[in-house]
């Protein structure tokens, strides 16, 4: 393992952390015994204007995943879902969109890959949930990857790990792309360089900090 994301809920999911803990992510160091760590946050989406429960400290989380969760917004119709992804896209508060084969939350999938294109945001397929998250999210996965693939855009696979043993845990995703042939320059999450290009992307510039730990990163 040579990097990961530290992604807790935003403040407004029932049982998450108070937005002080993701003021006091700047005592984390950048590398402990050569893991490289980002400070990030998985926020809540508020309403269909794309509203995000970010804490209000500017410019110290490096990674922001922007997701639905029912405790936090009720789910309505396909055409607010959709609403909600794209100005959530469009509000420049976020890098990735948080497991969008969520089957609760129906999508209009194509608008919102364009929207995320035209934005420079990816969105993310989520390896828990094949397994232990969102039931019935795998098909929409699926397609989602697809259509990605069809319009020449991105992902990030993440493995939401809500326990230590399962970080880095992508074999379903992995799985996945090669039964569709989804490229791998297209995971901008299949390395810590990659990665980093496109935080960079978004002005968020880490590479120095993170040497040693990752030669390449310059």
């Amino acid at each position: 393992l040579q990097m990961f994301a530290i992604t807790d809920h935003g403040p407004a999911m029932p049982d998450s952390p108070h937005e002080w803990h993701f003021g006091n992510m700047r005592v984390i160091p950048r590398v402990i015994e050569g893991v490289c760590i980002l400070r990030g946050i998985e926020a809540n989406i508020l309403a269909t204007d794309g509203s995000l429960d970010l804490p209000p400290y500017p410019g110290l989380l490096d990674l922001v995943i922007a997701s639905f969760h029912t405790p936090v917004i009720t789910p309505t119709t396909r055409a607010d879902h959709t609403r909600a992804l794209i100005n959530t896209i469009k509000s420049g508060n976020c890098h990735i969109i948080g497991h969008p084969g969520n089957p609760a939350y129906p999508i209009d999938v194509d608008e919102v890959i364009l929207a995320a294109k035209d934005h420079n945001v990816v969105l993310e397929i989520n390896n828990s949930s094949f397994s232990l998250s969102r039931q019935g999210s795998s098909e929409n996965c699926h397609y989602i990857l697809e259509r990605v693939a069809h319009h020449g855009w991105k992902v990030s696979f993440g493995s939401d790990a809500h326990f230590s043993s399962h970080l880095g845990e992508f074999s379903s995703c992995i799985a996945m792309a090669e039964k569709i042939g989804f490229s791998r320059d297209n995971i901008i999450s299949a390395s810590p360089e990659s990665l980093l290009a496109f935080l960079a992307e978004h002005g968020i510039k880490l590479h120095n900090e993170f040497l040693p730990a990752i030669p390449m990163a310059s």
